[in-house]
């Protein structure tokens, strides 16, 4: 998993306030190569505003999608760290300024996004803990994580204690034919055939639809930037991953 830190440049309170309001309060992202001066590094540098927009798109996209989505360990992080942030300068606002309550609104404004966007993937790890560790055991070297370190340690704990519980409850008290489950069968998948609402930020053209019956034949759409449709799930999960659609 790829290491990263987040930076802060907040504005000074000297004379120097004109030149640094251009980079008030930027965020920064960088891997481990960037921080050890490795030439494959990748940064990217966000306002707070643009962070707290990207953690409501994810956050959104994480509700509405019937499977787990790739975690955002590094956004998760740069939050935390924005939130200490935030609440750090409020407390240099002077008491009975009408800016506190103001400021200490927005930050259990995102503190409530944040945990939510955290309680949607515990619950969907929860309800389908063998398929999410099975994609996370058998995914490519070099593709996107599914479940961060911590998500991985619950995924697996949560497994054993259900295979302990079933075991203790009713299959032992079973044939010896009948002592065993497969937990890959025993639990649904996701059902990525359900339908979502979303929203294009990027055009694309030619879209294979699947047909909804078996008189329906496949057809082709174009998706023009702006606009909201309502299709399968699986048909534009691609879209979901890259960026390129959102989901509403």
């Amino acid at each position: 998993m790829t290491a990263t830190r987040c930076w802060f440049l907040a504005r000074n309170s000297s004379s120097e306030d004109s030149t640094m309001n251009a980079h008030k309060n930027r965020v920064r992202m960088a891997d481990a190569s960037d921080l050890s001066g490795g030439e494959e590094s990748q940064e990217e540098v966000m306002t707070p505003a643009e962070l707290i927009a990207k953690l409501e798109e994810d956050w959104l996209n994480e509700k509405f999608s019937p499977e787990l989505l790739e975690n955002k360990s590094e956004l998760v992080e740069c939050v935390m760290e924005q939130i200490t942030h935030m609440e750090d300068n409020l407390q240099r606002v002077r008491k009975g300024d009408v800016k506190a309550s103001v400021h200490r609104m927005e930050i259990d404004r995102i503190r409530f996004v944040l945990s939510s966007y955290l309680r949607s993937r515990l619950q969907k790890i929860e309800r389908f803990f063998p398929h999410v560790l099975e994609k996370e055991k058998s995914r490519a070297d070099g593709d996107p994580t599914f479940l961060s370190p911590e998500e991985f340690a619950f995924a697996k704990e949560y497994l054993a204690n259900t295979e302990v519980y079933l075991r203790n409850v009713a299959l032992k008290h079973m044939p010896p034919n009948l002592q065993s489950i497969d937990m890959l069968k025993a639990v649904p998948e996701p059902c990525l055939d359900s339908f979502v609402f979303l929203r294009v930020k990027e055009r694309q053209e030619n879209i294979l639809v699947e047909p909804e019956t078996d008189e329906q034949r496949e057809y082709v759409v174009d998706l023009d930037e702006g606009s909201q449709h309502l299709m399968r799930y699986r048909t534009i999960a691609p879209l979901v991953a890259s960026g390129a659609v959102q989901l509403i």
